[in-house]
């Protein structure tokens, strides 16, 4: 085990942390390693595994794409990645050495039988020559459109299962485009991998913030005695990003901001708001109360979506001090196009703890800043004692806050008296900040969740039941928007926070979106 620094051994705050049980040796084989994500992530995350020390001796990297390199390519394109995009900068010369001796270079089109044939014969070599013992990870990171075939090719060539070890498959989002593709992806994969083998991954539940909902709520005994209808008005969950499309108007115009956003990080950010405590911290217990959470959501259909829902395109505008075009001014984007960049719903959960209680989500491109949170407002207090005195009117309701990105931390609004004669009462905030308290950078979460797959844990990674259950959800939203008019497509200027509706939206009952 490494030696903690130290600034790690003083902080009173680090004590009782420790790294999990040893891994096993494996080969992880990624599909598309070529690509944005492989560079960009995942190659920077198990590169920062390896400086930390919990991969296990002989951990290897089967890159399987149709670009002609080889191994001595692939590694310079590696290393060059994560120089670029590891947090963790300069690379260690050491642990480089050893972590590019583990990676290797496949050529093959996805569809090529005899890629397979050369991939069965890759691994079986490195279980002898690096010790991996027959375990391995297949990770898809291509277009989900590739998906199918990969998965019917590596049943076919018995990739699927190995008798010396154990197998896994790391399939990234989108899950399907809509209930019935995500279904027919769930019935493919299930012809092919046991479910426990599956491992969907969404790298929401791999920040630091997400994780500790679950420890915030149910490890102090003073929140969750509160954290149900009685004490609570209303739950705001806001992902906002400042980035347009950055060159990705195909995608997106196939996409819009409720499948990019909403069926997947939102909704699994709800559910860990909403569920009720698990009978135990393993991956079942807790995915079986989340998918109850989905499955008490109450249904937005017919009329009901346009009344609880809006929906909206960015305009011209000035972001970051940068003038940016409209959506319908973006390459790759139909001038007369109906994709959404902005959501706002609204929506209740049908159960004993959150019966009445409105969960507003809202997402959009072309904010003012990159932000997600999740914020809980409290009732006001039962009777205000302070009505003779200058505080009446003043005394704002208790918040609290759990902020996802960026600065992680958890903040909690309250009113304080402000020193003086006079009776004023001001809003003050107590922060908690991860950085500052740890005094320890935080990993990526794709490290996390790399990690955990390598340990068979599948608490932070989706069930086939709760993908098809979210869109299910969202898919009586998109029936309802196929036929809605044109005039229900709001607008808003980019940089600013929304349309005017969505302000509306929130007011005509009282309340007010929060400004992160």
């Amino acid at each position: 085990m490494p030696q903690r620094s130290v600034v790690e051994a003083q902080n009173p705050f680090r004590e009782g942390l420790r790294i999990k049980e040893s891994l096993e040796p494996c080969v992880m084989v990624i599909f598309g390693a070529t690509g944005d994500l492989t560079h960009r992530k995942l190659l920077p995350a198990l590169y920062n595994l390896a400086l930390e020390h919990p991969l296990p001796a002989g951990f290897s990297v089967v890159a399987f794409a149709r670009r002609p390199y080889t191994d001595e390519t692939f590694r310079q394109q590696a290393l060059d990645s994560i120089n670029q995009y590891s947090r963790q900068k300069p690379v260690n010369p050491q642990v480089w050495e050893s972590f590019a001796a583990g990676l290797h270079y496949l050529q093959s089109d996805f569809h090529n039988p005899t890629g397979y044939e050369q991939l069965n014969e890759l691994l079986n070599k490195l279980d002898q020559e690096r010790g991996t013992s027959g375990n391995r990870i297949f990770y898809l990171s291509t277009p989900p459109s590739q998906y199918p075939e990969i998965i019917q090719n590596l049943g076919a060539a018995g990739l699927n299962r190995n008798r010396k070890g154990w197998t896994r498959i790391i399939i990234e989002k989108p899950f399907g485009h809509d209930v019935a593709s995500a279904h027919e992806l769930n019935r493919q994969v299930g012809k092919v991998f046991k479910e426990e083998q599956i491992y969907r991954i969404d790298h929401y539940l791999g920040k630091e913030t997400v994780q500790n909902i679950l420890v915030f709520r149910l490890a102090n005994g003073i929140f969750e005695p509160v954290w149900n209808r009685r004490y609570i008005d209303h739950v705001q969950i806001t992902v906002a990003e400042n980035l347009g499309l950055e060159g990705r108007g195909g995608y997106y115009e196939e996409s819009g901001a409720i499948r990019d956003m909403i069926q997947n990080h939102m909704l699994q950010l709800m559910t860990l708001v909403a569920m009720e405590p698990p009978i135990a911290f393993d991956a079942n217990s807790v995915r079986d109360e989340k998918v109850k959470v989905l499955h008490a959501l109450q249904p937005l259909t017919g009329r009901d979506v346009l009344t609880n829902t809006i929906r909206a395109q960015y305009g011209p505008g000035w972001v970051g001090g940068r003038e940016v075009p409209g959506y319908l001014q973006e390459n790759g984007v139909s001038p007369t196009s109906m994709t959404e960049t902005y959501v706002a719903i609204k929506t209740f959960i049908d159960n004993w703890r959150w019966a009445g209680v409105p969960f507003y989500l809202r997402t959009g491109k072309h904010l003012p800043k990159r932000v997600s949170e999740v914020a809980i407002q409290f009732k006001q207090a039962p009777l205000m004692i302070f009505k003779n005195s200058d505080a009446q009117g003043q005394v704002e309701p208790n918040v609290l806050t759990l902020r996802i990105q960026p600065d992680e931390g958890i903040s909690l609004k309250f009113g304080a008296k402000v020193p003086g004669t006079d009776m004023q009462i001001r809003a003050v905030n107590m922060d908690f900040f991860y950085g500052s308290s740890f005094v320890r950078e935080q990993p990526e979460a794709y490290e996390r969740l790399l990690l955990d797959c390598m340990h068979g844990d599948s608490t932070l990674f989706t069930r086939r039941d709760e993908v098809e259950a979210a869109w299910v959800f969202v898919q009586g939203i998109l029936d309802e928007w196929k036929s809605a008019p044109r005039e229900t497509m709001h607008t808003y200027e980019s940089g600013t926070w929304g349309p005017q509706a969505a302000d509306e939206f929130i007011w005509r009952e009282g309340r007010r979106w929060r400004r992160p």
